[in-house]
């Protein structure tokens, strides 16, 4: 049932699109484009052609900016248009998946902290393959780790990998240490870890043999995480009130219409 934005025939106090921005702190075209995009509930308009917004505009806009900080702005916005669309479940749907995605995403954190922590102290149980005692090529250590020998160019390039060249050929020759490195940098990469992130990871390992970068930067990822986690939790705050409130309003105006009609 599409959300009513009045709860009485007196009509709730008219908000002008600059209140409305005041409110989130945003330009006043963006919150005319979240009402032409479904993020705002139906917006009546003056004789005149004027949007005339209502108090429940101002809780959908601030429901809507809480969740994109933790959901996203496109799972926020299929939220909004949900619940405005009197799909209440599908809202619900969309949200447990974002928090099922995220467990997903702490899981796969943890294990992969643990499997680098193995790989930076050389332990042998760590690596999927033997480690190699004698050099390897751009080819082989591709096949070996499973990816494309384009990547670890690029790895090179960004100055993450420096393997060796042949005298003569100058083709890479990969050792032990550069097929470590390669196999860290598949394990942050696949934990979201950006380029630039990892270098300062494998020179705190190569320069110092420790792993202290490696745990700050498994601890950063973490605290990000958390950073997610509570803003979805302030933003599905947020939602729940504005869902009660758009329910409330409605029974109040049907109960309304259904007495003035009989």
């Amino acid at each position: 049932m599409t959300p009513r934005t009045t709860p009485d025939r007196r009509g709730p106090k008219a908000l002008r699109p600059v209140d409305l921005a005041r409110m989130a702190g945003v330009s006043t075209q963006l919150v005319r484009d979240y009402a032409d995009a479904g993020i705002l509930p139906p917006t009546p308009r003056t004789p005149s052609g004027y949007r005339r917004f209502a108090p429940v505009h101002g809780r959908a806009l601030l429901a809507y900016r809480a969740l994109a900080k933790g959901f996203g702005p496109e799972t926020a916005r299929a939220v909004m248009r949900a619940v405005h669309a009197g799909d209440v479940p599908e809202a619900l749907t969309l949200i447990d998946a974002a928090h099922a995605e995220l467990h997903g995403r702490r899981e796969a954190l943890r294990a992969t902290g643990a499997a680098l922590q193995a790989v930076a102290s050389g332990d042998p149980a760590a690596a999927e393959a033997p480690t190699p005692r004698t050099p390897l090529t751009v080819g082989e250590v591709a096949a070996r780790l499973g990816v494309r020998a384009s990547a670890l160019r690029v790895w090179e390039s960004a100055g993450l990998l420096a393997p060796a060249r042949e005298r003569g050929t100058g083709y890479r020759s990969y050792g032990a240490a550069d097929v470590r490195d390669a196999r860290m940098i598949i394990m942050l990469r696949q934990a979201g870890y950006p380029l630039p992130s990892i270098r300062p990871v494998l020179d705190d390992l190569r320069e110092a043999g420790s792993s202290e970068a490696l745990r700050a930067a498994l601890a950063q990822r973490q605290a990000d995480l958390t950073r997610r986690s509570r803003a979805m939790l302030e933003g599905a705050g947020l939602l729940h009130g504005y869902v009660a409130e758009v329910a409330e309003v409605t029974e109040v105006t049907e109960a309304a219409e259904a007495a003035e009609e009989g």
